[in-house]
């Protein structure tokens, strides 16, 4: 499961553009989790909006490897918003027992075409580098990111299983990325309000709906601001827009059961 990676990205704005907004303070730890390459960029940007910078935990992005040195993330006593790619696991069950507690999963044919992007971008650097520029081609990447290269990166089942579908049952709630696409999208209607009002206030305890919210989500889920943005990403290989037949049944052979569980149908 363990992979090192370095990410070559940007520090953006939002903080000084949030600093406009009224924010009253978050009265419980908030950490926002998800299965990597599943939008985790656009929750934080748009939580980010109704958070006071002094409570968002910002000097790591939280995973497993570093979790017991940045218990502080998930004080009572001192409230905060984190993020970060957390796997179920022994440790992260104790301490976010009690944590508002949101993980965000996609559809994994389309996760497919997001990871190849991603390990094919200039932005990603790691162990897989080589396959990068022609030398693997793009079907032969596609696979990789479904079956996982030996002792150099976890394959799609593990990574859903771990982050993801793991975590169902328990006090965290799932999310999927397609669900705020979706609102996004209708961002002028009521269903609009009442999702993002459950996300805002349910989900991550925001104790107060401001008036301003449509500003608000429409700043933190502008893409600008999203380093890993798919038009941010710079690659020499065109990735298909949909992911191949093959490769669909590649997934559901690899992970059967997954997408439904998932509720995708």
């Amino acid at each position: 499961m363990v992979q090192t990676v370095r990410i070559s990205l940007d520090r953006d704005n939002l903080d000084e553009e949030g600093r406009r907004f009224a924010k009253p303070p978050i009265a419980k730890p908030t950490f926002l989790n998800s299965v990597p390459k599943c939008g985790t960029h656009l929750i934080r940007n748009i939580v980010r909006m109704f958070v006071q910078p002094e409570q968002q935990y910002d000097q790591q992005f939280l995973q497993h490897a570093i979790l017991l040195s940045h218990r502080a993330a998930f004080d009572p006593k001192q409230p905060k918003l984190s993020w970060g790619h957390l796997f179920f696991s022994d440790i992260a069950a104790v301490l976010l027992r009690d944590v508002n507690h949101i993980v965000l999963v996609r559809d994994p044919y389309d996760w497919v075409l997001a990871r190849t992007r991603f390990f094919l971008s200039e932005q990603f650097n790691g162990n897989l580098n080589h396959i990068k520029n022609g030398a693997a081609g793009v079907n032969e990447v596609m696979n990789l990111m479904i079956f996982g290269a030996l002792d150099k990166a976890p394959s799609l089942a593990d990574i859903f299983n771990f982050n993801g579908v793991a975590w169902m049952g328990t006090g965290a709630h799932v999310m999927r990325y397609e669900e705020i696409i979706k609102n996004l999208k209708a961002i002028d209607t009521p269903a609009a309000e009442v999702f993002f009002r459950d996300l805002i206030c349910t989900k991550a305890g925001v104790t107060e709906w401001p008036q301003d919210w449509k500003e608000r989500v429409l700043i933190g889920s502008d893409r600008k601001h999203s380093g890993t943005a798919r038009e941010h990403l710079r690659h020499d290989i065109e990735v298909p827009e949909v992911l191949p037949e093959v490769q669909k049944r590649l997934v559901d052979y690899h992970a059967p059961g997954l997408r439904q569980i998932l509720g995708y149908f």
